[in-house]
């Protein structure tokens, strides 16, 4: 193998690597909000100027003021003391882009599921992220993220239905 061809496959296995750990990242960012851990979800955000466009949830410059509307609807517990909401993200289709060793692009489809043990409804929706990732602190972190809404279902909670009380750790 020649020197060039050497440094061709290196670049070519960087670049692999990178999308993997950007894809790791927003797959750390799902599981964060299933399991209800406001911390995980934290650290998935740059730590300054992120520019978050969530829809109905709201727009952010930064990730705390997202932390705490996340740590409130998460967490809140209905008056049984029981998860309020029960939520499943699966991200499906990546399609990430280096644009250098330290920024990159991607989109996602979310399908996602919510239980609402309070209104006893079941809401499914899918939606489209466009997302900006930077590397910050040696790790790869979410800098921005607009979602674009495409459907949405909602429905009764069955009568009798089984609801789980506790996120699994």
């Amino acid at each position: 193998m020649t020197a060039t061809e050497t440094a061709d496959l290196l670049r070519r296995i960087q670049r692999l690597e990178a999308i993997h750990e950007i894809e790791q990242l927003k797959y750390r960012y799902w599981r964060a909000c299933d399991r209800k851990d406001p911390d995980a979800f934290r650290e998935c955000f740059v730590r300054e100027g992120a520019d978050i466009d969530y829809g109905v949830i709201g727009k952010f410059s930064d990730r705390e003021p997202l932390v705490q509307v996340f740590a409130q609807i998460a967490t809140a517990r209905t008056a049984q003391g029981t998860w309020l909401v029960h939520d499943i993200h699966h991200g499906k289709h990546p399609t990430v882009e280096l644009i250098d060793e330290r920024s990159a692009t991607g989109e996602w489809t979310l399908w996602f599921m919510q239980v609402n043990n309070q209104d006893k409804t079941v809401t499914q929706l899918s939606m489209e992220y466009r997302d900006t990732y930077v590397i910050e602190d040696g790790r790869w972190k979410i800098a921005k993220s607009h979602v674009t809404p495409m459907s949405t279902l909602s429905f009764p909670l069955p009568e009798g239905a089984f609801v789980a009380s506790i996120p699994v750790r």
